[in-house]
């Protein structure tokens, strides 16, 4: 994807790289509650240090962008509210971090995250009194 670039005439220009607005993408994506984590799509993202882009893919053609976040929910929420809850997040914060309007956020929910149960105690799984036989 190519740079955006705002021209300001009076000062200059403007160039926001992509992978800005891979970390602003990222970071509100998480934030919304419900989301458990993002994942990477390609095994090549998943070598690189920094976390806060990834699962998070951009696309632009036709001069449109196009999000693709991949994306755990935690299991018990409602997945068509989250997913809702986050096209609607990030096109606001592109469009008041960068005044950039993204026209698609296609999010992939590619798992459910169950909250994990504390393991029982062995006694609570006998009746009371078995042990001491």
């Amino acid at each position: 994807m190519a740079e955006k670039t705002v021209h300001n005439e009076e000062l200059g220009d403007i160039v926001i790289a992509p992978e800005v607005l891979e970390v602003i993408i990222g970071i509100t994506t998480s934030k919304v509650e419900g989301v458990y984590s993002l994942r990477n799509k390609r095994f090549s993202d998943s070598l690189g240090k920094k976390s806060e882009g990834r699962g998070v893919y951009i696309d632009t053609k036709d001069d449109k962008i196009t999000v693709e976040i991949y994306v755990y929910l935690a299991y018990g929420v409602s997945i068509p509210t989250v997913a809702a809850k986050i096209q609607k997040e990030v096109k606001e914060a592109v469009a008041q971090a960068t005044e950039i309007d993204v026209d698609n956020v296609n999010i992939h929910v590619v798992g459910v995250v169950t909250a994990k149960e504390p393991k029982p105690n062995i006694e609570d799984l006998f009746d009371e009194g078995f042990f001491d036989a």
